[in-house]
């Protein structure tokens, strides 16, 4: 989050070059977003795909009709459009190479924006406030 990346700026010497971050439709945190870039810091997203819950998502199964893909290459696409690294999980051959053909469409603006009014500030994942070892 912003608070401990400014933390880690109070006493580091170098800074980050990438932050890892549960970033996702339901979760998009925009303005942590616009901070790393402002720091020239990389935007790696982890649960891109929200642990699969993307397939159940009506918007991304209406994506999926019109860019005639599935709603996890609509999903790392936008990801890819804003500017978010992503590297979703995949040990199945035929997912990882579905995963990677992403390259051949483009989201329209419009849809784009639909997908980021998606967000509801809601994680799959410990919170970084209160996650422990």
């Amino acid at each position: 989050m912003q608070h401990h990346l400014e933390d880690v700026f109070s006493i580091a010497e170098i800074i980050p070059m990438v932050n890892q971050v549960e970033c996702h439709p339901y979760l998009v945190q925009q303005s942590l977003f616009d901070f790393c870039k402002k720091h020239n810091i990389i935007y790696e997203a982890w649960s891109p795909i929200m642990r699969g819950a993307v397939n159940n998502i009506p918007l991304f199964n209406e994506l999926s009709e019109k860019y005639q893909k599935t709603p996890v290459q609509i999903v790392l696409r936008w990801d890819l459009q804003k500017g978010i690294v992503t590297i979703p999980k995949s040990v199945h051959k035929e997912r990882i190479q579905t995963n990677g053909d992403i390259f051949d469409f483009e989201l329209s603006i419009l849809d784009i924006s639909r997908i980021d009014a998606l967000d509801k500030n809601e994680r799959f994942g410990s919170h970084p406030d209160t996650f422990t070892f």
